[in-house]
Protein backbone atom coordinates (compact mmCIF):
# COMPACT_ATOMS: atom_id res chain seq x y z
CA UNK A 1 0.00 0.00 0.00
CA UNK A 2 2.81 2.48 1.17
CA UNK A 3 4.32 1.27 -2.65
CA UNK A 4 1.19 2.52 -3.94
CA UNK A 5 0.88 5.87 -2.23
CA UNK A 6 4.03 6.84 -3.30
CA UNK A 7 3.80 5.90 -7.20
CA UNK A 8 2.55 8.64 -9.77
CA UNK A 9 1.93 8.50 -13.08
CA UNK A 10 4.02 11.51 -15.81
CA UNK A 11 2.60 12.91 -18.53
CA UNK A 12 4.96 10.65 -20.62
CA UNK A 13 3.63 7.81 -19.33
CA UNK A 14 -0.01 9.09 -20.64
CA UNK A 15 1.90 10.24 -23.85
CA UNK A 16 3.22 6.56 -24.79
CA UNK A 17 0.55 5.00 -23.86
CA UNK A 18 -1.68 6.99 -26.21
CA UNK A 19 0.60 6.50 -29.34
CA UNK A 20 0.67 2.85 -28.27
CA UNK A 21 -3.30 2.95 -28.53
CA UNK A 22 -3.18 4.36 -31.76
CA UNK A 23 -1.10 2.04 -33.58
CA UNK A 24 -3.51 -0.88 -32.35
CA UNK A 25 -6.81 0.97 -33.75
CA UNK A 26 -4.91 2.19 -36.98
CA UNK A 27 -3.94 -1.92 -37.59
CA UNK A 28 -7.83 -2.30 -37.86
CA UNK A 29 -7.18 -0.41 -41.25
CA UNK A 30 -3.72 -1.83 -41.97
CA UNK A 31 -3.88 -5.00 -40.73
CA UNK A 32 -0.75 -6.32 -41.93
CA UNK A 33 0.66 -3.96 -39.50
CA UNK A 34 -0.38 -5.83 -36.24
CA UNK A 35 3.25 -6.59 -35.22
CA UNK A 36 4.74 -3.52 -34.78
CA UNK A 37 2.05 -1.76 -31.72
CA UNK A 38 2.87 -5.81 -30.03
CA UNK A 39 6.59 -4.79 -30.37
CA UNK A 40 6.47 -1.40 -29.17
CA UNK A 41 4.29 -2.35 -26.23
CA UNK A 42 6.31 -4.51 -25.30
CA UNK A 43 9.39 -2.40 -25.19
CA UNK A 44 7.05 -0.30 -22.91
CA UNK A 45 6.68 -2.90 -20.79
CA UNK A 46 10.11 -3.40 -20.60
CA UNK A 47 11.12 0.39 -20.10
CA UNK A 48 8.36 0.66 -17.27
CA UNK A 49 9.61 -2.16 -15.80
CA UNK A 50 13.58 -0.21 -15.56
CA UNK A 51 11.89 2.62 -14.60
CA UNK A 52 10.16 1.34 -11.70
CA UNK A 53 13.68 -0.28 -10.19
CA UNK A 54 15.65 2.56 -10.72
CA UNK A 55 13.56 4.85 -8.71
CA UNK A 56 12.43 1.73 -5.80
CA UNK A 57 15.63 0.13 -5.46
CA UNK A 58 17.29 2.51 -3.44
CA UNK A 59 15.00 2.43 -0.37
CA UNK A 60 16.60 5.98 0.81
CA UNK A 61 16.45 8.07 -2.73
CA UNK A 62 16.09 11.07 -1.20
CA UNK A 63 16.54 12.93 2.00
CA UNK A 64 14.31 16.81 2.37
CA UNK A 65 13.71 19.28 5.29
CA UNK A 66 11.94 22.71 5.44
CA UNK A 67 14.00 25.28 7.48
CA UNK A 68 11.42 27.82 8.63
CA UNK A 69 11.63 30.30 11.43
CA UNK A 70 10.82 29.69 14.95
CA UNK A 71 8.46 32.51 13.82
CA UNK A 72 7.90 34.94 11.27
CA UNK A 73 7.59 38.36 11.02
CA UNK A 74 4.13 40.22 10.46
CA UNK A 75 4.45 42.33 6.92
CA UNK A 76 8.02 40.89 6.11
CA UNK A 77 9.85 39.00 3.64
CA UNK A 78 10.51 35.62 5.64
CA UNK A 79 12.93 33.38 3.48
CA UNK A 80 11.71 29.53 3.69
CA UNK A 81 14.28 27.01 2.81
CA UNK A 82 14.42 23.58 1.79
CA UNK A 83 17.63 21.32 1.18
CA UNK A 84 17.46 18.10 -0.57
CA UNK A 85 19.78 15.62 -1.02
CA UNK A 86 19.49 12.65 -3.95
CA UNK A 87 21.05 9.66 -2.67
CA UNK A 88 20.09 7.82 -6.38
CA UNK A 89 22.95 6.70 -8.80
CA UNK A 90 21.65 8.95 -11.93
CA UNK A 91 20.59 12.35 -12.11
CA UNK A 92 17.06 12.91 -10.65
CA UNK A 93 14.50 15.37 -11.87
CA UNK A 94 12.33 16.69 -9.05
CA UNK A 95 9.11 18.37 -8.66
CA UNK A 96 8.94 20.47 -5.57
CA UNK A 97 5.50 21.00 -3.59
CA UNK A 98 5.66 22.84 -0.35
CA UNK A 99 2.47 23.00 1.07
CA UNK A 100 2.17 26.79 3.02
CA UNK A 101 -0.30 27.99 5.30
CA UNK A 102 -3.89 28.47 3.85
CA UNK A 103 -3.51 32.24 4.89
CA UNK A 104 -1.67 32.90 2.37
CA UNK A 105 -3.93 31.77 -0.25
CA UNK A 106 -1.18 30.76 -2.55
CA UNK A 107 -0.98 27.62 -4.74
CA UNK A 108 1.93 28.22 -6.64
CA UNK A 109 4.74 27.18 -4.16
CA UNK A 110 6.42 24.26 -6.57
CA UNK A 111 9.84 23.93 -7.95
CA UNK A 112 11.56 22.20 -10.76
CA UNK A 113 15.31 21.16 -9.95
CA UNK A 114 17.62 18.08 -10.77
CA UNK A 115 20.20 16.65 -8.66
CA UNK A 116 22.89 15.15 -9.86
CA UNK A 117 24.55 11.50 -8.63
CA UNK A 118 24.89 12.62 -4.57
CA UNK A 119 24.46 16.45 -5.36
CA UNK A 120 22.39 18.66 -2.50
CA UNK A 121 20.57 21.67 -3.39
CA UNK A 122 19.12 24.20 -0.99
CA UNK A 123 15.69 25.75 -2.56
CA UNK A 124 15.05 29.50 -1.41
CA UNK A 125 11.89 31.50 -1.77
CA UNK A 126 9.75 33.93 0.35
CA UNK A 127 6.50 34.41 2.53
CA UNK A 128 5.18 37.72 3.51
CA UNK A 129 2.24 37.27 6.00
CA UNK A 130 -0.07 39.93 6.76
CA UNK A 131 -1.88 38.82 9.40
CA UNK A 132 -0.35 38.03 13.05
CA UNK A 133 -0.95 34.56 14.70
CA UNK A 134 -0.74 30.89 14.46
CA UNK A 135 0.32 29.50 10.44
CA UNK A 136 0.41 25.78 9.93
CA UNK A 137 2.29 24.28 7.38
CA UNK A 138 1.52 20.82 5.38
CA UNK A 139 4.47 18.71 4.06
CA UNK A 140 7.22 19.09 1.70
CA UNK A 141 6.37 16.69 -1.40
CA UNK A 142 8.67 16.14 -3.46
CA UNK A 143 7.87 14.00 -6.69
CA UNK A 144 11.18 12.13 -8.20
CA UNK A 145 11.57 11.15 -11.87
CA UNK A 146 14.19 9.09 -13.19
CA UNK A 147 15.54 10.05 -16.83
CA UNK A 148 13.18 7.64 -18.61
CA UNK A 149 10.39 9.80 -16.69
CA UNK A 150 7.35 7.55 -17.43
CA UNK A 151 6.56 7.65 -13.73
CA UNK A 152 7.46 9.17 -10.16
CA UNK A 153 7.77 8.35 -6.94
CA UNK A 154 6.51 10.58 -3.83
CA UNK A 155 8.41 11.47 -0.95
CA UNK A 156 7.23 13.56 2.01
CA UNK A 157 9.02 15.80 4.63
CA UNK A 158 8.62 18.32 7.64
CA UNK A 159 4.90 17.54 7.28
CA UNK A 160 2.66 19.54 9.92
CA UNK A 161 5.07 22.42 11.41
CA UNK A 162 3.18 25.12 13.20
CA UNK A 163 4.89 29.12 12.97
CA UNK A 164 3.66 31.90 15.13
CA UNK A 165 2.94 35.57 13.06
CA UNK A 166 4.88 37.93 15.21
CA UNK A 167 4.91 42.03 15.02
CA UNK A 168 7.27 42.90 12.78
CA UNK A 169 11.07 42.58 14.83
CA UNK A 170 12.81 42.30 11.45
CA UNK A 171 11.62 45.72 11.37
CA UNK A 172 12.60 46.27 15.10
CA UNK A 173 16.24 44.88 14.74
CA UNK A 174 16.99 46.64 11.46
CA UNK A 175 16.17 49.65 13.03
CA UNK A 176 18.15 49.13 16.25
CA UNK A 177 21.06 48.49 13.77
CA UNK A 178 20.79 51.74 11.79
CA UNK A 179 20.63 53.58 15.48
CA UNK A 180 23.46 51.52 16.88
CA UNK A 181 26.00 52.48 13.96
CA UNK A 182 24.11 55.75 13.92
CA UNK A 183 23.31 55.30 10.52
CA UNK A 184 19.61 55.96 10.81
CA UNK A 185 19.43 58.79 8.29
CA UNK A 186 19.97 55.88 5.44
CA UNK A 187 16.16 54.98 5.92
CA UNK A 188 14.97 58.60 6.21
CA UNK A 189 15.39 59.19 9.60
CA UNK A 190 15.99 63.12 10.00
CA UNK A 191 19.31 64.31 11.67
CA UNK A 192 17.91 67.11 13.87
CA UNK A 193 19.95 69.61 15.53
CA UNK A 194 19.65 69.60 19.73
CA UNK A 195 18.02 72.61 20.74
CA UNK A 196 18.14 73.72 24.33
CA UNK A 197 19.69 72.10 27.66
CA UNK A 198 18.38 68.64 27.81
CA UNK A 199 21.95 66.95 27.93
CA UNK A 200 24.61 66.15 30.03
CA UNK A 201 28.65 65.51 29.38
CA UNK A 202 29.29 62.33 29.25
CA UNK A 203 32.70 61.92 27.86
CA UNK A 204 35.50 63.32 25.14
CA UNK A 205 36.40 61.21 22.00
CA UNK A 206 37.64 61.22 18.72
CA UNK A 207 35.94 63.36 15.82
CA UNK A 208 34.25 61.32 13.17
CA UNK A 209 32.96 62.44 10.23
CA UNK A 210 29.09 64.30 10.78
CA UNK A 211 30.11 65.85 15.02
CA UNK A 212 28.55 68.80 15.64
CA UNK A 213 32.16 71.41 15.39
CA UNK A 214 30.75 73.21 17.45
CA UNK A 215 31.46 70.66 20.01
CA UNK A 216 35.38 70.46 19.52
CA UNK A 217 37.42 70.76 22.54
CA UNK A 218 40.36 72.61 21.54
CA UNK A 219 42.55 71.51 24.84
CA UNK A 220 41.76 67.89 24.34
CA UNK A 221 42.85 68.12 20.94
CA UNK A 222 46.20 70.34 21.19
CA UNK A 223 47.31 67.49 23.77
CA UNK A 224 46.44 64.55 21.32
CA UNK A 225 47.24 66.46 18.31
CA UNK A 226 43.99 65.28 16.83
CA UNK A 227 40.45 66.47 16.64
CA UNK A 228 38.63 65.46 19.73
CA UNK A 229 34.95 66.40 20.45
CA UNK A 230 32.84 66.31 23.74
CA UNK A 231 30.40 64.11 24.19
CA UNK A 232 26.85 64.40 25.39
CA UNK A 233 23.99 61.97 25.99
CA UNK A 234 20.09 62.96 26.31
CA UNK A 235 18.69 62.82 29.85
CA UNK A 236 17.57 59.53 30.88
CA UNK A 237 14.44 57.56 32.29
CA UNK A 238 11.73 59.63 30.20
CA UNK A 239 8.09 58.04 29.89
CA UNK A 240 7.43 56.62 26.35
CA UNK A 241 3.85 55.72 25.92
CA UNK A 242 2.36 53.98 22.83
CA UNK A 243 -1.45 54.12 22.87
CA UNK A 244 -2.62 51.55 20.31
CA UNK A 245 -6.42 52.11 18.97
CA UNK A 246 -7.49 48.50 18.40
CA UNK A 247 -11.27 49.86 16.93
CA UNK A 248 -13.50 49.57 13.63
CA UNK A 249 -11.46 52.75 12.46
CA UNK A 250 -7.76 51.01 12.41
CA UNK A 251 -9.21 47.97 10.04
CA UNK A 252 -9.29 49.16 7.07
CA UNK A 253 -6.26 47.36 4.72
CA UNK A 254 -3.15 48.83 3.11
CA UNK A 255 -1.09 46.61 0.82
CA UNK A 256 -3.11 43.74 2.93
CA UNK A 257 -2.17 44.43 6.13
CA UNK A 258 -4.69 46.34 8.49
CA UNK A 259 -4.27 49.69 9.68
CA UNK A 260 -4.00 48.42 13.66
CA UNK A 261 -0.96 45.68 12.35
CA UNK A 262 0.62 49.08 10.94
CA UNK A 263 0.01 50.92 14.34
CA UNK A 264 1.79 47.16 16.23
CA UNK A 265 4.71 47.44 14.21
CA UNK A 266 5.46 51.07 14.67
CA UNK A 267 5.19 50.76 18.73
CA UNK A 268 7.72 48.01 18.43
CA UNK A 269 10.57 50.03 16.68
CA UNK A 270 9.85 53.42 18.69
CA UNK A 271 9.70 51.36 21.98
CA UNK A 272 12.87 49.73 21.08
CA UNK A 273 14.18 52.76 20.05
CA UNK A 274 13.28 54.79 23.10
CA UNK A 275 14.84 52.09 25.28
CA UNK A 276 17.79 52.38 23.12
CA UNK A 277 17.82 56.10 23.76
CA UNK A 278 17.46 54.93 27.89
CA UNK A 279 13.82 55.63 28.02
CA UNK A 280 11.30 53.71 29.39
CA UNK A 281 8.59 52.39 27.10
CA UNK A 282 5.54 50.88 27.75
CA UNK A 283 2.26 49.68 26.10
CA UNK A 284 -1.87 50.69 26.08
CA UNK A 285 -4.18 49.31 23.77
CA UNK A 286 -7.77 50.14 23.93
CA UNK A 287 -11.23 50.06 21.77
CA UNK A 288 -14.81 50.52 23.63
CA UNK A 289 -12.40 49.53 26.83
CA UNK A 290 -8.77 48.85 27.87
CA UNK A 291 -7.45 46.18 26.46
CA UNK A 292 -4.31 45.45 28.10
CA UNK A 293 -1.69 48.17 29.77
CA UNK A 294 2.40 47.66 29.98
CA UNK A 295 3.59 49.91 32.55
CA UNK A 296 6.95 52.14 31.02
CA UNK A 297 10.11 50.26 31.74
CA UNK A 298 13.55 49.89 30.19
CA UNK A 299 15.06 46.46 31.72
CA UNK A 300 16.29 43.43 29.69
CA UNK A 301 12.51 41.53 29.50
CA UNK A 302 11.06 44.85 28.63
CA UNK A 303 10.23 44.66 25.08
CA UNK A 304 9.89 40.66 25.35
CA UNK A 305 6.82 41.87 27.02
CA UNK A 306 5.68 44.40 24.62
CA UNK A 307 6.54 42.05 21.77
CA UNK A 308 4.12 39.00 23.65
CA UNK A 309 1.72 41.44 24.26
CA UNK A 310 1.10 42.84 20.20
CA UNK A 311 1.31 39.20 19.23
CA UNK A 312 -1.92 38.33 21.08
CA UNK A 313 -3.72 41.83 20.31
CA UNK A 314 -7.32 41.28 18.62
CA UNK A 315 -10.08 43.52 17.86
CA UNK A 316 -14.05 43.44 18.08
CA UNK A 317 -14.48 45.90 15.78
CA UNK A 318 -16.22 48.30 17.71
CA UNK A 319 -16.63 52.14 18.10
CA UNK A 320 -13.29 53.51 19.78
CA UNK A 321 -13.79 55.55 22.49
CA UNK A 322 -11.25 57.85 24.35
CA UNK A 323 -12.93 58.14 27.54
CA UNK A 324 -11.37 54.78 28.63
CA UNK A 325 -8.32 55.43 27.47
CA UNK A 326 -8.00 59.27 29.58
CA UNK A 327 -9.26 58.04 32.57
CA UNK A 328 -6.46 55.16 32.43
CA UNK A 329 -4.07 57.72 32.16
CA UNK A 330 -5.04 59.96 34.25
CA UNK A 331 -5.61 57.25 37.07
CA UNK A 332 -2.03 55.20 36.19
CA UNK A 333 0.34 57.65 34.62
CA UNK A 334 1.50 60.24 37.83
CA UNK A 335 4.82 61.26 35.85
CA UNK A 336 4.61 63.46 32.89
CA UNK A 337 4.80 60.99 29.65
CA UNK A 338 4.95 61.41 26.11
CA UNK A 339 1.65 59.44 24.59
CA UNK A 340 1.94 58.45 21.12
CA UNK A 341 -1.67 58.04 20.18
CA UNK A 342 -2.25 55.74 17.44
CA UNK A 343 -5.81 56.21 15.27
CA UNK A 344 -7.47 57.04 12.36
CA UNK A 345 -9.29 59.88 12.40
CA UNK A 346 -11.62 60.58 8.82
CA UNK A 347 -13.08 63.98 8.99
CA UNK A 348 -13.05 67.03 11.61
CA UNK A 349 -16.64 65.57 13.26
CA UNK A 350 -14.80 62.48 14.35
CA UNK A 351 -11.69 64.07 15.59
CA UNK A 352 -14.14 66.90 17.91
CA UNK A 353 -15.62 63.85 19.48
CA UNK A 354 -12.69 63.07 21.39
CA UNK A 355 -10.77 66.06 21.24
CA UNK A 356 -11.84 67.17 25.13
CA UNK A 357 -10.51 63.67 26.14
CA UNK A 358 -7.39 64.55 24.37
CA UNK A 359 -6.56 68.22 25.23
CA UNK A 360 -7.17 67.00 28.83
CA UNK A 361 -4.50 64.53 28.57
CA UNK A 362 -2.48 67.27 26.95
CA UNK A 363 -2.80 69.14 30.55
CA UNK A 364 -0.23 66.62 32.08
CA UNK A 365 1.63 65.06 29.45
CA UNK A 366 2.98 65.34 25.53
CA UNK A 367 0.68 64.20 22.99
CA UNK A 368 0.46 63.17 19.96
CA UNK A 369 -1.59 61.80 17.52
CA UNK A 370 -0.78 59.95 14.68
CA UNK A 371 -3.49 58.96 11.92
CA UNK A 372 -3.39 57.62 8.75
CA UNK A 373 -3.52 59.22 4.96
CA UNK A 374 -5.35 58.01 2.42
CA UNK A 375 -2.45 56.81 -0.26
CA UNK A 376 -4.82 55.92 -2.57
CA UNK A 377 -6.92 59.39 -2.44
CA UNK A 378 -3.52 60.53 -3.48
CA UNK A 379 -3.04 58.59 -6.45
CA UNK A 380 -6.52 59.91 -7.53
CA UNK A 381 -5.85 62.97 -6.91
CA UNK A 382 -2.44 63.27 -9.07
CA UNK A 383 -4.23 61.32 -12.08
CA UNK A 384 -5.55 63.64 -14.54
CA UNK A 385 -9.15 63.75 -14.99
CA UNK A 386 -10.53 62.88 -18.64
CA UNK A 387 -14.49 63.06 -18.59
CA UNK A 388 -17.05 64.64 -16.41
CA UNK A 389 -17.26 61.12 -14.11
CA UNK A 390 -13.80 61.11 -13.09
CA UNK A 391 -13.99 65.19 -12.47
CA UNK A 392 -16.43 64.44 -10.00
CA UNK A 393 -14.47 61.00 -8.44
CA UNK A 394 -11.37 63.63 -8.37
CA UNK A 395 -13.61 66.84 -6.57
CA UNK A 396 -14.73 64.13 -3.62
CA UNK A 397 -11.02 62.67 -3.18
CA UNK A 398 -9.48 66.40 -2.98
CA UNK A 399 -12.41 67.12 -0.38
CA UNK A 400 -11.48 64.06 1.60
CA UNK A 401 -7.73 64.99 1.57
CA UNK A 402 -8.83 68.64 2.70
CA UNK A 403 -10.25 66.95 5.70
CA UNK A 404 -7.39 64.89 6.52
CA UNK A 405 -5.31 68.44 6.39
CA UNK A 406 -8.10 70.54 8.57
CA UNK A 407 -7.68 67.53 11.25
CA UNK A 408 -3.94 68.72 11.64
CA UNK A 409 -4.75 72.26 11.91
CA UNK A 410 -7.47 71.54 14.44
CA UNK A 411 -5.00 69.54 16.39
CA UNK A 412 -2.28 72.09 16.18
CA UNK A 413 -4.40 74.81 17.35
CA UNK A 414 -5.53 72.70 20.30
CA UNK A 415 -1.91 72.61 21.22
CA UNK A 416 -1.29 68.43 20.38
CA UNK A 417 0.82 67.18 17.85
CA UNK A 418 -0.21 65.66 15.46
CA UNK A 419 1.65 62.97 12.36
CA UNK A 420 -0.58 62.76 9.33
CA UNK A 421 1.56 59.90 7.60
CA UNK A 422 1.33 57.12 5.10
CA UNK A 423 0.98 53.00 6.40
CA UNK A 424 4.40 52.26 4.70
CA UNK A 425 6.16 55.42 6.48
CA UNK A 426 4.52 55.15 9.46
CA UNK A 427 7.91 54.14 11.65
CA UNK A 428 10.09 56.67 9.95
CA UNK A 429 8.02 59.43 10.85
CA UNK A 430 6.95 58.37 13.94
CA UNK A 431 11.12 58.25 15.24
CA UNK A 432 11.33 61.32 13.57
CA UNK A 433 8.66 63.17 15.94
CA UNK A 434 10.49 61.25 18.62
CA UNK A 435 13.29 62.48 18.09
CA UNK A 436 12.43 65.81 17.10
CA UNK A 437 10.78 66.16 20.74
CA UNK A 438 13.93 65.19 22.65
CA UNK A 439 15.77 67.35 20.43
CA UNK A 440 13.38 70.47 21.67
CA UNK A 441 14.03 69.30 25.15
CA UNK A 442 10.08 68.98 25.39
CA UNK A 443 10.82 65.56 27.02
Amino acid sequence: MKFIRSLYLNNRFFLVVGIIASCFILTFIFGDFILIPKVLFAAFLGVLLTDLILLYRTRRGLHGHRFAPEKLSNGDENEIRIYLQSFYPFEAFLRVIDEIPHQFQRRDVSFYVSLAAGENKTIRYNLRPVKRGEYSFGAVNVFVSSPIGFICRRFRFSADKLVPVYPSFIQMRKYELLAISNRLEDVGIKKIRRIGQNMEFELIKEYVSGDDIRTINWKATARKNQLMVNHYQDEKSQQVYSLVDKGRVMQMPFEGMSLLDYAINATLVISNIAIRKSDKAGLITFQDKIGTMVPAGRNSNQMGKILEVLYNQKTAYRETDFSVVHNLVRRKLTQRSLLLVYTNFESVYGLKRQLRYLLSLAQAHLVVVIFFENTELRELIERPAEDLQKIYHKAIAEKLALEKKLIVKELTAAGIHAVLTSPQNLSVDTINKYLELKARGLI
